[in-house]
């Protein structure tokens, strides 16, 4: 069974950071993309960024020089580094993976950036 497990949100002043973290278990997470998606109320889930199993990374263009996705595969584990928030970052952050056919998500994190 895949398990997608987010952590690391929270309130946090504009220009603050944060680190998110995802937890995979049930795939073969070295062989795997990973991605993170947020999403406010009444919007449609937008990719913020992705990195493939050799490491490869994208962002959507609002966040690149200010967020930093990353993989642990012996920990199971991507990371998104996020600084200098400001308060359109905020959202629910969720971790996604595309796994033998079909999507896979967490419940997800929430961000939230205001002074």
């Amino acid at each position: 069974q895949v398990r997608l497990v987010e952590s690391g949100g929270g309130l946090v002043q504009p220009g603050g950071s944060l680190r998110l973290s995802c937890v995979a278990s049930g795939i073969n997470f070295r062989l795997h993309p990973m991605n993170w998606y947020r999403q406010t109320p009444g919007k449609q889930r937008e990719l913020v960024a992705n990195i493939t199993s050799d490491s490869k990374t994208a962002y959507v263009d609002s966040v690149k020089d200010r967020f930093t996705i990353s993989r642990d595969n012996v920990r199971t584990t991507v990371y998104l580094q996020m600084s200098s928030l400001r308060p359109d970052d905020t959202a629910r952050y969720y971790c996604n993976a595309y796994y033998k056919g079909n999507q896979y998500w967490g419940r997800g994190t929430q961000v939230t950036v205001s002074s």
